[in-house]
Parts: structure tokens; sequence; C-alpha cells
């Protein structure tokens, strides 16, 4: 079932989707329906935290000659960065190679505290798109991740969550103004979504609607103003948006 939160008539809600037809949870008893095409979408969770992780795919490290990690390596990305499918990116005016990532993300369900990998899906609501957007030159200077992933707009996820999909192999492709320059499975994780919430509940608590990123695959690259970039995992749905400078008026 794919379930997203969107805005009609005013009005926040939340609902399944069926092919174009949305209709809002809870609302059974008075069914009642909106054309997707007619309601702004919005980000499908209100994370408290986005937790992400570096270096989770082989061939990314394959790409970057570096050993694969022992430990998933961590990383925050405020919940300030988050907009949802169709916000634009906005490129800061202090960097000047701002990239794109295609990942897939984990959205928690249940409070999760020292959860073990065996119990790790009874924590998980559903997986979405997400694009870890980096200013990769600020990255390189600072010697750590922080500014680099934390401008706001830098984590577009969406368009929604699939609660009925087995994360284990899918394809995930990311298309840059219609050129695909990602490609890869998850087969091609080196942490699981389930070792990932036993690692991370065991550090921090996850709250619902918090969000994992499990990583981006190799051929990261730049973006600018008037590019559209679109994130596809297969069984999930794509994720558009759109690259625009900063308005400094």
């Amino acid at each position: 079932m794919k379930v997203l939160r969107f805005e009609a008539e005013a009005k926040i809600f939340a609902g399944r989707l069926e092919g174009d037809r949305i209709f809002p949870l809870g609302s059974d008893t008075f069914p009642r329906e909106f054309k997707l095409n007619e309601v702004r979408v919005l980000p499908p969770c209100v994370p408290s935290k986005v937790v992400a992780v570096g270096l989770n795919y082989r061939d990314h490290a394959d790409e970057l000659n570096l050993q694969l990690p022992q430990e998933p390596l961590l990383f925050m990305k405020p919940a300030s960065s988050v907009i949802a499918h169709g916000d634009p990116i906005i490129l800061p005016s202090q960097s000047s190679r701002v990239d794109f990532e295609a990942e897939l993300a984990v959205v928690i369900g249940k409070t999760a505290k020292h959860v073990s990998r065996d119990n790790a899906a009874d924590h998980i609501i559903g997986y979405t798109c997400l694009n870890d957007v980096t200013a990769r030159d600020l990255q390189n200077k600072d010697g750590q991740w922080t500014r680099s992933k934390s401008f706001d707009t830098f984590c577009p996820i969406g368009p929604w969550i699939e609660t009925e999909i087995d994360p284990a192999d899918l394809l995930i492709e990311l298309h840059l103004i219609g050129v695909t320059r990602l490609k890869s499975r998850t087969s091609n994780l080196i942490f699981s979504p389930a070792v990932l919430v036993e690692f991370i509940s065991g550090v921090m608590t996850l709250f619902p609607g918090d969000v994992i990123a499990t990583g981006t695959t190799s051929g990261i690259g730049p973006m600018k103003a008037g590019d559209i970039v679109e994130v596809h995992i297969e069984g999930i749905g794509l994720l558009i948006n759109p690259v625009v400078n900063r308005n400094v008026s």
C-alpha cells in the first residue's frame, strides 16, 4: 500500500494511493477521494531527524577506491532540510558544487530503542525515495559533513511510503534532465535496512516518522539551476525535484 500526506481544500490529510486516486485514511465511514494531480503532495512523513549512512553501497566504495566499512558510518540531516516531491532544491550561494545522491529511505513506524535486526521490520512502516543533496565542495573543505548536508531543501523525500515491499533487491536509479546518472540495486547495500535499524537504535531512539537514508550508489555528480532531478526506486515510485538558484533579492 502506498500512503502519503497531502494538502487539499486548505487541509492536510494522510491517505492511501490507488492508481491516481487518493483516499484519506480514516474516511471509510464517509468515503471520499481526491485526484493525485489536484492536490499538493507533502513529505510523506514528518521526521524528528534523518539519520543517513555514508559509503553503504559496494559499487560506491569501489568508485571511490575505499575499503568497505566495518560498521555503518552515520551522519545527520536536520528536519529543516526535508522537502516534498515537486519542491525546488535551492542551490546555496556558499557552494559552487551541489551533488545528487539517490537513496532508499527507511521510514520508522514505531519507536525503536535497542531493536534487534530480527525485530526491525516491526518498527518500519515502509520505504520511500530520498535525494541526499550534498554541497560537495563544502564537505571536502570542512572535513566533516554537517554543513554540506544540512542546507534547507537538501533532503527531498517521497512522494509516498510503500508499506508492502521487500527492500532486498530493488532497482534504484537517478535521472538528471532525462539522462540516467545513477543505476544500481539495493542488493549492493553493505548494511541492510534491518541491520541499520539495529545499529542506529542502539545509539539513539528512533521515533515514528524518523527516516534512515541508507546511502547512495555509484555515479554521484553535480546539479545546476534549471536541472530536473528524478530518483526512481522499483516498486516505490518517482521523486522529482527542480533545481533553482537561491533568490538573493
